[in-house]
């Protein structure tokens, strides 16, 4: 634990030196910094994202309704959140808040802009019909799941992963107290999952969706590297969902689109049609 002493001053000012990893781009106010115009592709539907967890859970729900054999074509183009582009006037055109992702459906008159990764997860499927139970007690019960993501998963990315991954250095307080609540969370899954396939008893949803890419993500050992320190191990029924999530189709191209870190044959910097996938295939097994 630090020896440090920290005491609030009475009025709290911004300091950008103690930013950490991501001070660079973290700022108190909102609103664009520069003028740039977002790409405009062929398809209605187009996506300004990156391959984070949130970002994920969209191009998963894209390619599963491809695959389900609906016409839900999409560009997926990359917003680098590290180098600000979140902040461009274009971006903040569609989404006020500068968060990935977003997406706008020319399909709509005006074109439509939606913000928020469960807010566009729910207008897809209802403007495909597709993912969320028809049942009132199941759609109640796919929406309570979906909404506990949305509330769960900042203790996880902001909490436990900043403090144990990107913080300037290690403080115990805060990695103790956002670790107890991870572990909590994976604990309501592990058990929930006993009885379940799937989130929803055994229909994939978009339940699923959001879940799988943080919570899937870190009992497969893919966010933080920290599968060790939270004995992930020991959620046989989480690391059971996430193996069959994993397996999809559509899961496997949708968690690389608009990934632009890791290893070369898990980039899909930007997607424009499902040719590009056999491309990208052909491409990394050239270089092999």
């Amino acid at each position: 634990m630090t020896s440090k002493t920290y005491v609030p001053p009475k009025v709290w000012t911004h300091d950008a030196e103690s930013g950490g990893k991501f001070a660079n781009i973290n700022r108190p106010v909102s609103g664009a910094t520069h003028d740039k115009a977002l790409p405009k592709g062929e398809h209605p539907l187009q996506l300004h994202s990156l391959a984070t967890p949130n970002g994920v859970k969209v191009t998963i729900m894209l390619e599963e309704l491809l695959e389900a054999g609906f016409d839900a074509e999409y560009d997926a183009y990359t917003i680098n959140i590290g180098e600000g582009e979140q902040f461009s006037s274009g971006f903040v055109g569609i989404n006020p808040n500068s968060k990935i992702p977003a997406l706008i459906d020319y399909g709509q008159t005006p074109a439509l802009p939606v913000f928020e990764s469960g807010a566009i997860l729910l207008y897809l499927a209802e403007k495909y019909g597709a993912f969320v139970p028809q049942d009132v007690q199941q759609r109640a019960n796919c929406y309570s799941w979906l909404m506990w993501q949305m509330g769960s998963a900042p203790f996880l990315g902001g909490g436990f992963g900043h403090f144990y991954a990107y913080a300037p250095e290690p403080f115990e307080y805060p990695i103790n107290r956002y670790t107890m609540e991870v572990k909590r969370q994976l604990d309501v899954l592990d058990k929930h999952l006993a009885e379940n396939t799937y989130m929803v008893a055994d229909e994939y949803t978009v339940a699923d969706m959001a879940i799988w890419p943080w919570y899937g993500a870190l009992v497969l050992g893919r966010l933080y590297d920290a599968a060790e320190f939270l004995d992930v191990a020991s959620y046989k029924n989480v690391i059971a969902w996430a193996e069959r999530i994993d397996a999809r189709p559509a899961v496997q191209r949708g968690r690389i689109v608009n990934r632009a870190w890791g290893e070369p044959h898990e980039q899909l910097i930007e997607r424009h049609s499902k040719e590009d996938f056999a491309a990208f295939e052909k491409a990394q097994q050239n270089k092999a």
